[in-house]
């Protein structure tokens, strides 16, 4: 027998165990028990600072404003002329039995509502058109969703504003070539409807490229095979969307959706800007009506109580997103 086979015969030796009296060290995982508990902490300690800045710059206002809330609190307290006093619940009580308040409540959930629904279908189509076109258009494409996403609100509002001047606006001029059709000095801001329908529009051209970039990276990731099986199976464009596609998309969707309802129902700018710093009462939504109330009555408990009361309406718009991306994950 030769010495490599009688070599390959010898079983391996084990580990020697520990002396008697005496305990292996105990391991988690691989690792020593400090490293295991320097691992969990570094993560921490590097959002250290980041949970710093975000507990000053967002924490400490949230607080001022829960506690204005509470108090009467206008110009004379500013300035001290008179003490500030604790009045409880009675800005809430006075906010909520106002029928303004409620008008302007139901005026921002239809304005947000809408924008969405518009955000969402031209983002969707945006998106899909994306998967369909050559390169260098996908390229074109993009550049102008980025550039239009970048433009800055205070110069998106000038060119809306020339596009529906009454005098040189360009949407009337256009509509005045149609035969039959005078447009020329019409004011859109006449009607809250066709002036809220142009505010509308000004959101949700900002907010396009953000969601049709982000659905169109959620298309490449839909699996093709899975499209053609259902193709195969004699489903045509629409039942392949609905019952392939959209189950794929669904955690997407939800995200942007909710992401959406948060930032419409926080839009400020574009209506302030729109109406040259003055809204009237039916261009107001819950951002502008807060505003009025704290810096153009002066009532700044007041204004406080409505943007308490935002807050506690879109916290009820993020418990609704996380209950759905819950469900997604358990069914996933």
């Amino acid at each position: 027998m030769s010495a490599e086979t009688s070599t390959a015969k010898v079983p391996p030796q084990r580990p020697a165990s520990a002396p008697a009296g005496e305990q292996a060290p105990a391991r988690t995982g691989g690792l020593p028990r400090g490293k295991r508990f320097t691992g969990m902490a570094v993560p921490w300690l590097l959002l250290a600072p980041t949970m710093l800045v975000l507990a000053v710059v967002l924490g400490y206002p949230l607080v001022r404003l829960a506690t204005l809330s509470f108090q009467k609190f206008g110009q004379s307290q500013l300035w001290g002329f008179q003490p500030t006093e604790w009045v409880g619940f009675q800005n809430f009580t006075t906010v909520l039995g106002d029928s303004t308040f409620w008008s302007v409540v139901v005026r921002t959930i239809v304005f947000a509502g809408g924008a969405v629904v518009f955000t969402m279908i031209l983002g969707m189509l945006i998106a899909m058109l994306l998967m369909r076109v050559s390169g260098w258009v996908k390229t074109l494409i993009n550049i102008a969703l980025v550039a239009s996403w970048a433009m800055p609100i205070v110069v998106a509002v000038t060119v809306f504003k020339w596009m529906f001047d009454t005098d040189y606006g360009v949407v009337n001029w256009l509509l005045s070539q149609i035969p039959g059709v005078d447009f020329s000095r019409h004011n859109w801001f006449t009607s809250s409807t066709q002036g809220f329908t142009i505010i509308m529009a000004l959101v949700v051209w900002g907010a396009v490229p953000f969601v049709a970039i982000t659905l169109h990276a959620g298309l490449t990731q839909v699996p093709k095979e899975l499209e053609e099986a259902a193709r195969m199976d004699g489903a045509g464009a629409v039942k392949v969307f609905r019952y392939v596609t959209l189950p794929v998309l669904k955690p997407i969707i939800v995200m942007l959706a909710t992401l959406s309802v948060i930032w419409d129902m926080g839009v400020f700018p574009q209506v302030f800007l729109m109406r040259s710093g003055h809204p009237e009462p039916e261009y107001q939504l819950l951002t502008t009506y807060s505003y009025d109330k704290a810096f153009v009555v002066n009532d700044y408990s007041m204004g406080s109580a409505i943007a308490l009361l935002t807050v506690l309406l879109l916290l009820g718009v993020i418990a609704v997103y996380m209950r759905q991306m819950l469900k997604i994950g358990e069914v996933e």
